[in-house]
Protein backbone atom coordinates (compact mmCIF):
# COMPACT_ATOMS: atom_id res chain seq x y z
CA UNK A 1 0.00 0.00 0.00
CA UNK A 2 1.38 3.40 -0.94
CA UNK A 3 0.67 6.63 0.88
CA UNK A 4 0.63 10.14 -0.50
CA UNK A 5 3.51 12.26 0.75
CA UNK A 6 2.54 14.60 3.59
CA UNK A 7 5.16 17.14 2.55
CA UNK A 8 4.24 20.40 0.82
CA UNK A 9 7.24 22.08 -0.72
CA UNK A 10 7.76 25.83 -0.67
CA UNK A 11 7.41 27.46 -4.06
CA UNK A 12 11.06 28.43 -4.00
CA UNK A 13 12.03 24.75 -3.73
CA UNK A 14 10.67 24.17 -7.23
CA UNK A 15 13.20 26.73 -8.48
CA UNK A 16 16.14 24.86 -6.96
CA UNK A 17 18.02 22.81 -9.53
CA UNK A 18 20.94 20.38 -9.27
CA UNK A 19 24.33 21.68 -10.31
CA UNK A 20 25.15 20.53 -13.83
CA UNK A 21 28.81 20.55 -12.85
CA UNK A 22 28.24 18.35 -9.80
CA UNK A 23 26.33 15.88 -11.93
CA UNK A 24 29.16 15.79 -14.48
CA UNK A 25 31.69 15.29 -11.68
CA UNK A 26 29.99 11.98 -10.92
CA UNK A 27 31.00 10.89 -14.42
CA UNK A 28 34.60 11.90 -13.80
CA UNK A 29 34.80 9.51 -10.85
CA UNK A 30 34.81 6.60 -13.30
CA UNK A 31 38.27 5.04 -13.67
CA UNK A 32 40.34 6.41 -16.52
CA UNK A 33 38.40 9.65 -17.09
CA UNK A 34 40.53 12.78 -17.52
CA UNK A 35 38.47 15.66 -16.21
CA UNK A 36 38.52 19.20 -17.55
CA UNK A 37 35.09 19.60 -15.93
CA UNK A 38 35.56 20.51 -12.28
CA UNK A 39 36.51 23.87 -10.87
CA UNK A 40 38.64 22.07 -8.30
CA UNK A 41 41.98 23.59 -7.28
CA UNK A 42 44.95 21.29 -7.68
CA UNK A 43 45.45 19.33 -4.47
CA UNK A 44 49.20 19.73 -5.07
CA UNK A 45 48.82 23.31 -3.89
CA UNK A 46 47.31 22.49 -0.48
CA UNK A 47 49.77 23.39 2.32
CA UNK A 48 49.25 20.19 4.27
CA UNK A 49 52.39 20.51 6.40
CA UNK A 50 51.52 24.05 7.44
CA UNK A 51 47.96 23.05 8.36
CA UNK A 52 49.23 20.10 10.39
CA UNK A 53 51.43 22.44 12.41
CA UNK A 54 48.59 24.96 12.73
CA UNK A 55 46.25 22.27 14.08
CA UNK A 56 48.71 21.44 16.83
CA UNK A 57 49.30 25.11 17.63
CA UNK A 58 45.61 26.06 17.71
CA UNK A 59 44.62 23.09 19.86
CA UNK A 60 47.65 23.53 22.09
CA UNK A 61 47.28 27.25 22.75
CA UNK A 62 43.61 28.06 22.16
CA UNK A 63 41.88 24.71 21.90
CA UNK A 64 38.85 25.32 24.08
CA UNK A 65 37.98 28.61 22.37
CA UNK A 66 38.60 27.07 18.95
CA UNK A 67 36.06 24.34 19.68
CA UNK A 68 33.44 26.69 21.18
CA UNK A 69 30.67 28.79 19.61
CA UNK A 70 31.92 32.16 18.43
CA UNK A 71 30.93 35.57 17.09
CA UNK A 72 28.88 35.53 13.89
CA UNK A 73 31.04 38.25 12.31
CA UNK A 74 34.10 36.05 12.41
CA UNK A 75 37.35 35.63 14.31
CA UNK A 76 38.75 39.11 14.97
CA UNK A 77 42.36 38.47 13.90
CA UNK A 78 41.10 36.92 10.64
CA UNK A 79 38.79 39.81 9.76
CA UNK A 80 41.74 42.14 10.40
CA UNK A 81 43.97 40.07 8.10
CA UNK A 82 41.33 40.19 5.36
CA UNK A 83 40.99 43.97 5.70
CA UNK A 84 44.77 44.42 5.59
CA UNK A 85 45.12 42.41 2.37
CA UNK A 86 42.54 44.39 0.39
CA UNK A 87 43.77 47.28 -1.78
CA UNK A 88 41.45 49.93 -0.37
CA UNK A 89 40.69 51.22 3.13
CA UNK A 90 38.53 48.57 4.81
CA UNK A 91 37.31 48.63 8.40
CA UNK A 92 37.49 45.06 9.80
CA UNK A 93 33.96 45.68 11.12
CA UNK A 94 32.82 45.57 7.47
CA UNK A 95 34.25 42.06 6.97
CA UNK A 96 31.94 39.07 7.45
CA UNK A 97 33.55 35.61 7.45
CA UNK A 98 31.38 33.20 5.47
CA UNK A 99 31.25 29.46 4.99
CA UNK A 100 32.81 29.69 1.54
CA UNK A 101 32.09 32.61 -0.78
CA UNK A 102 29.10 30.59 -2.00
CA UNK A 103 27.41 31.42 1.30
CA UNK A 104 28.10 35.07 0.60
CA UNK A 105 26.02 34.78 -2.58
CA UNK A 106 23.21 33.14 -0.62
CA UNK A 107 23.23 35.92 2.00
CA UNK A 108 23.19 38.62 -0.69
CA UNK A 109 20.23 36.91 -2.36
CA UNK A 110 18.26 36.70 0.89
CA UNK A 111 18.91 40.30 1.89
CA UNK A 112 18.61 42.10 -1.46
CA UNK A 113 16.08 40.15 -3.56
CA UNK A 114 12.30 39.92 -3.41
CA UNK A 115 9.96 37.89 -5.56
CA UNK A 116 9.77 39.64 -8.92
CA UNK A 117 12.61 42.09 -8.26
CA UNK A 118 15.05 42.51 -11.14
CA UNK A 119 18.78 41.81 -11.06
CA UNK A 120 21.49 41.72 -13.73
CA UNK A 121 24.26 39.24 -14.58
CA UNK A 122 27.01 38.99 -17.16
CA UNK A 123 26.72 36.77 -20.24
CA UNK A 124 27.63 34.03 -19.40
CA UNK A 125 27.93 33.95 -15.61
CA UNK A 126 28.82 31.68 -12.69
CA UNK A 127 26.36 28.80 -12.39
CA UNK A 128 26.57 28.73 -8.60
CA UNK A 129 25.44 32.35 -8.44
CA UNK A 130 22.37 31.56 -10.53
CA UNK A 131 21.63 28.70 -8.13
CA UNK A 132 21.88 31.07 -5.15
CA UNK A 133 19.77 33.84 -6.65
CA UNK A 134 17.02 31.86 -8.38
CA UNK A 135 15.16 30.52 -5.29
CA UNK A 136 14.44 34.10 -4.21
CA UNK A 137 12.28 34.32 -7.36
CA UNK A 138 13.81 37.42 -8.95
CA UNK A 139 13.68 38.34 -12.62
CA UNK A 140 17.25 37.79 -13.82
CA UNK A 141 18.32 39.72 -16.93
CA UNK A 142 21.55 39.08 -18.80
CA UNK A 143 23.72 41.99 -19.92
CA UNK A 144 25.59 41.52 -23.19
CA UNK A 145 29.30 40.97 -22.61
CA UNK A 146 32.42 40.77 -24.77
CA UNK A 147 36.07 39.85 -24.20
CA UNK A 148 36.53 42.90 -21.94
CA UNK A 149 33.44 42.25 -19.82
CA UNK A 150 30.05 43.93 -19.48
CA UNK A 151 28.80 45.97 -22.44
CA UNK A 152 28.12 49.42 -20.97
CA UNK A 153 25.52 50.47 -23.53
CA UNK A 154 23.48 47.31 -22.94
CA UNK A 155 23.85 47.78 -19.18
CA UNK A 156 22.35 51.27 -19.45
CA UNK A 157 19.47 49.89 -21.49
CA UNK A 158 18.67 47.18 -18.93
CA UNK A 159 19.07 48.91 -15.56
CA UNK A 160 15.47 50.15 -15.56
CA UNK A 161 13.84 52.80 -13.41
CA UNK A 162 11.52 53.10 -10.43
CA UNK A 163 10.04 49.88 -9.11
CA UNK A 164 11.43 48.10 -12.18
CA UNK A 165 15.03 49.14 -11.51
CA UNK A 166 17.54 46.33 -11.09
CA UNK A 167 18.60 45.73 -7.48
CA UNK A 168 22.22 45.02 -8.47
CA UNK A 169 24.62 43.72 -11.11
CA UNK A 170 26.54 40.55 -10.25
CA UNK A 171 29.97 40.53 -11.87
CA UNK A 172 33.27 38.56 -11.83
CA UNK A 173 35.97 40.88 -13.20
CA UNK A 174 39.00 38.60 -12.76
CA UNK A 175 39.55 35.36 -14.70
CA UNK A 176 35.82 34.84 -14.80
CA UNK A 177 34.14 31.51 -14.20
CA UNK A 178 33.33 30.17 -16.79
CA UNK A 179 35.08 32.16 -19.55
CA UNK A 180 38.42 32.97 -17.95
CA UNK A 181 38.18 36.55 -19.28
CA UNK A 182 39.43 39.55 -17.32
CA UNK A 183 37.76 42.95 -17.39
CA UNK A 184 40.08 45.63 -18.75
CA UNK A 185 40.99 48.76 -16.79
CA UNK A 186 39.05 50.93 -19.24
CA UNK A 187 35.94 48.79 -18.91
CA UNK A 188 36.21 48.74 -15.10
CA UNK A 189 36.45 52.51 -15.02
CA UNK A 190 33.44 52.83 -17.32
CA UNK A 191 31.40 50.26 -15.38
CA UNK A 192 32.18 51.81 -12.01
CA UNK A 193 31.33 55.31 -13.23
CA UNK A 194 28.13 54.14 -14.92
CA UNK A 195 26.98 52.14 -11.90
CA UNK A 196 27.60 55.13 -9.61
CA UNK A 197 25.76 57.45 -12.01
CA UNK A 198 22.74 55.14 -12.21
CA UNK A 199 22.73 54.19 -8.53
CA UNK A 200 23.21 50.53 -9.43
CA UNK A 201 24.91 48.46 -6.70
CA UNK A 202 27.60 45.98 -7.76
CA UNK A 203 28.16 42.52 -6.30
CA UNK A 204 31.82 41.84 -7.11
CA UNK A 205 32.85 38.18 -6.83
CA UNK A 206 36.62 37.69 -6.82
CA UNK A 207 37.65 34.13 -5.90
CA UNK A 208 40.39 33.94 -8.56
CA UNK A 209 41.98 37.40 -8.37
CA UNK A 210 45.24 36.22 -6.77
CA UNK A 211 45.82 33.62 -9.51
CA UNK A 212 47.31 35.91 -12.16
CA UNK A 213 50.13 34.59 -14.33
CA UNK A 214 52.10 37.49 -15.80
CA UNK A 215 50.51 40.71 -14.59
CA UNK A 216 48.30 41.58 -11.63
CA UNK A 217 44.75 42.50 -12.73
CA UNK A 218 43.46 46.08 -12.36
CA UNK A 219 42.08 47.34 -9.07
CA UNK A 220 38.77 45.85 -7.91
CA UNK A 221 35.53 47.60 -8.79
CA UNK A 222 34.75 47.87 -5.07
CA UNK A 223 37.92 49.90 -4.48
CA UNK A 224 36.49 52.57 -6.81
CA UNK A 225 33.11 52.82 -5.03
CA UNK A 226 33.08 50.94 -1.69
CA UNK A 227 29.71 52.34 -0.64
CA UNK A 228 28.06 51.05 -3.81
CA UNK A 229 29.53 47.54 -3.77
CA UNK A 230 29.64 44.24 -1.92
CA UNK A 231 32.88 42.33 -2.38
CA UNK A 232 33.13 38.53 -2.11
CA UNK A 233 36.39 36.65 -1.59
CA UNK A 234 37.51 33.10 -0.86
CA UNK A 235 40.29 31.12 0.79
CA UNK A 236 39.38 28.05 -1.29
CA UNK A 237 41.61 28.84 -4.28
CA UNK A 238 44.68 29.98 -2.31
CA UNK A 239 44.62 27.62 0.69
CA UNK A 240 42.11 24.74 0.73
CA UNK A 241 38.49 24.46 -0.43
CA UNK A 242 37.64 21.77 2.10
CA UNK A 243 37.80 24.29 4.95
CA UNK A 244 34.86 26.18 3.38
CA UNK A 245 36.11 29.64 4.30
CA UNK A 246 35.29 32.86 2.49
CA UNK A 247 34.38 36.44 3.30
CA UNK A 248 32.38 39.42 2.19
CA UNK A 249 32.99 43.14 2.61
CA UNK A 250 29.87 45.29 2.73
CA UNK A 251 28.97 48.94 3.34
CA UNK A 252 28.12 49.63 6.96
CA UNK A 253 24.57 50.57 5.96
CA UNK A 254 23.67 47.01 4.94
CA UNK A 255 26.21 44.96 6.92
CA UNK A 256 23.82 44.36 9.88
CA UNK A 257 21.22 42.69 7.66
CA UNK A 258 23.81 40.43 6.04
CA UNK A 259 25.01 39.53 9.54
CA UNK A 260 21.46 38.68 10.63
CA UNK A 261 21.04 36.46 7.57
CA UNK A 262 24.31 34.75 8.48
CA UNK A 263 23.13 34.18 12.05
CA UNK A 264 19.94 32.57 10.78
CA UNK A 265 21.87 30.35 8.35
CA UNK A 266 24.57 28.83 10.58
CA UNK A 267 25.25 31.07 13.61
CA UNK A 268 28.89 31.39 12.54
CA UNK A 269 31.48 29.74 10.33
CA UNK A 270 33.63 27.09 12.05
CA UNK A 271 35.76 28.64 14.82
CA UNK A 272 38.47 26.03 14.48
CA UNK A 273 38.85 26.53 10.73
CA UNK A 274 39.04 30.30 11.14
CA UNK A 275 41.86 29.96 13.65
CA UNK A 276 43.66 27.47 11.43
CA UNK A 277 43.63 29.87 8.49
CA UNK A 278 44.72 32.78 10.68
CA UNK A 279 47.63 30.76 12.05
CA UNK A 280 48.75 29.57 8.60
CA UNK A 281 48.57 33.09 7.18
CA UNK A 282 50.82 34.57 9.86
CA UNK A 283 54.27 35.75 8.84
CA UNK A 284 53.38 36.52 5.23
CA UNK A 285 52.79 32.89 4.23
CA UNK A 286 50.45 33.77 1.36
CA UNK A 287 53.08 36.01 -0.21
CA UNK A 288 55.33 32.96 -0.46
CA UNK A 289 52.65 30.38 -1.22
CA UNK A 290 50.48 32.01 -3.89
CA UNK A 291 53.36 32.43 -6.41
CA UNK A 292 53.83 28.64 -6.38
CA UNK A 293 50.16 28.19 -7.32
CA UNK A 294 50.50 30.74 -10.12
CA UNK A 295 53.55 28.98 -11.52
CA UNK A 296 51.86 25.58 -11.53
CA UNK A 297 48.66 26.82 -13.13
CA UNK A 298 50.51 28.82 -15.76
CA UNK A 299 52.45 25.69 -16.75
CA UNK A 300 49.21 23.76 -17.08
CA UNK A 301 47.46 26.55 -18.98
CA UNK A 302 50.37 26.66 -21.42
CA UNK A 303 50.20 22.89 -21.82
CA UNK A 304 46.49 23.08 -22.67
CA UNK A 305 47.00 25.92 -25.15
CA UNK A 306 49.80 23.98 -26.86
CA UNK A 307 47.71 20.80 -27.00
CA UNK A 308 44.71 22.66 -28.41
CA UNK A 309 46.88 24.27 -31.10
CA UNK A 310 48.34 20.87 -31.98
CA UNK A 311 45.23 18.68 -32.03
CA UNK A 312 42.05 20.72 -32.47
CA UNK A 313 40.32 21.13 -35.84
CA UNK A 314 40.98 24.55 -37.33
CA UNK A 315 37.39 25.73 -36.83
CA UNK A 316 37.41 25.20 -33.05
CA UNK A 317 38.26 28.45 -31.22
CA UNK A 318 39.39 29.29 -27.67
CA UNK A 319 40.74 32.16 -25.60
CA UNK A 320 43.98 32.64 -23.66
CA UNK A 321 43.16 33.40 -20.02
CA UNK A 322 45.74 35.52 -18.19
CA UNK A 323 45.07 33.78 -14.88
CA UNK A 324 42.57 31.68 -12.98
CA UNK A 325 41.50 28.12 -13.71
CA UNK A 326 39.40 28.08 -16.88
CA UNK A 327 39.59 28.35 -20.64
CA UNK A 328 36.54 28.97 -22.88
CA UNK A 329 36.23 27.14 -26.19
CA UNK A 330 33.67 27.18 -28.99
CA UNK A 331 32.78 24.38 -31.38
CA UNK A 332 32.15 24.91 -35.10
CA UNK A 333 28.77 26.08 -36.39
CA UNK A 334 26.07 23.44 -36.13
CA UNK A 335 27.70 21.44 -33.31
CA UNK A 336 26.44 21.07 -29.76
CA UNK A 337 28.63 20.64 -26.68
CA UNK A 338 25.93 18.78 -24.77
CA UNK A 339 25.72 16.21 -27.58
CA UNK A 340 29.52 16.03 -27.69
CA UNK A 341 29.92 15.25 -23.97
CA UNK A 342 28.95 11.53 -24.00
CA UNK A 343 31.18 10.98 -27.04
CA UNK A 344 34.05 12.60 -25.17
CA UNK A 345 33.40 10.52 -22.06
CA UNK A 346 33.54 7.37 -24.20
CA UNK A 347 37.04 8.47 -25.22
CA UNK A 348 38.05 9.16 -21.61
CA UNK A 349 37.68 12.92 -21.20
CA UNK A 350 35.02 15.18 -19.62
CA UNK A 351 34.24 18.91 -19.76
CA UNK A 352 31.33 21.21 -18.89
CA UNK A 353 29.03 22.29 -21.75
CA UNK A 354 28.91 26.07 -21.68
CA UNK A 355 25.13 26.37 -21.98
CA UNK A 356 24.81 25.74 -18.22
CA UNK A 357 26.36 29.14 -17.49
CA UNK A 358 23.87 31.24 -19.43
CA UNK A 359 20.85 32.76 -17.76
CA UNK A 360 19.15 32.83 -21.17
CA UNK A 361 19.93 32.57 -24.90
CA UNK A 362 22.65 30.00 -24.28
CA UNK A 363 25.33 29.33 -26.88
CA UNK A 364 25.20 25.52 -27.32
CA UNK A 365 28.63 25.45 -28.97
CA UNK A 366 30.58 26.63 -25.91
CA UNK A 367 32.66 24.55 -23.48
CA UNK A 368 34.42 25.31 -20.21
CA UNK A 369 37.77 23.56 -19.87
CA UNK A 370 39.60 23.58 -16.53
CA UNK A 371 43.36 23.15 -16.79
CA UNK A 372 44.35 23.09 -13.10
CA UNK A 373 43.39 19.61 -11.90
CA UNK A 374 44.97 17.25 -14.51
CA UNK A 375 48.74 17.14 -14.93
CA UNK A 376 50.54 18.09 -18.14
CA UNK A 377 50.54 14.56 -19.58
CA UNK A 378 46.84 14.15 -18.79
CA UNK A 379 46.11 17.51 -20.43
CA UNK A 380 47.82 16.40 -23.64
CA UNK A 381 46.05 13.04 -23.66
CA UNK A 382 42.69 14.58 -22.77
CA UNK A 383 42.84 17.28 -25.44
CA UNK A 384 43.73 14.70 -28.08
CA UNK A 385 40.76 12.58 -26.97
CA UNK A 386 38.47 15.63 -27.04
CA UNK A 387 39.64 16.50 -30.54
CA UNK A 388 38.89 12.94 -31.67
CA UNK A 389 35.40 13.17 -30.14
CA UNK A 390 34.79 16.43 -32.00
CA UNK A 391 35.76 14.80 -35.29
CA UNK A 392 33.43 11.91 -34.49
CA UNK A 393 30.63 14.36 -33.63
CA UNK A 394 31.22 16.20 -36.89
CA UNK A 395 30.75 12.99 -38.82
CA UNK A 396 27.63 11.92 -36.93
CA UNK A 397 24.20 12.36 -38.53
Amino acid sequence: MTHATPWTLARRAARMNPSVIREILKITEKPGIISFAGGLPSSKTFPVTEFAAACAEVLGTDGRAALQYAASEGYGPLTQMVADRLPWDVDPAQVLITTGSQQGLDLVAKVLLDEGSRMLVETPTYLGALQAFTPMEPVIDSVASDDEGVDIADLRAKVGTGANKARFLYVLPNFQNPTGRTMSEARRAALSATAAELGLPLIEDNPYGDLWFDKEPPAPLTARNPEGSIYLGSFSKILAPGLRMGFLVAPKAIFPKLLQAKQAADLHSPSFNQRLITTVMQGGFLDRHIPTIRALYKTQRDAMLAALAKDMPADVTWNTPSGGMFLWARLPEGMNAQTLLPLAVEKGVAFVPGAAFYNDHADPRTMRLSFVTPNVDEIRTGVAALAAAIQQHRGAP
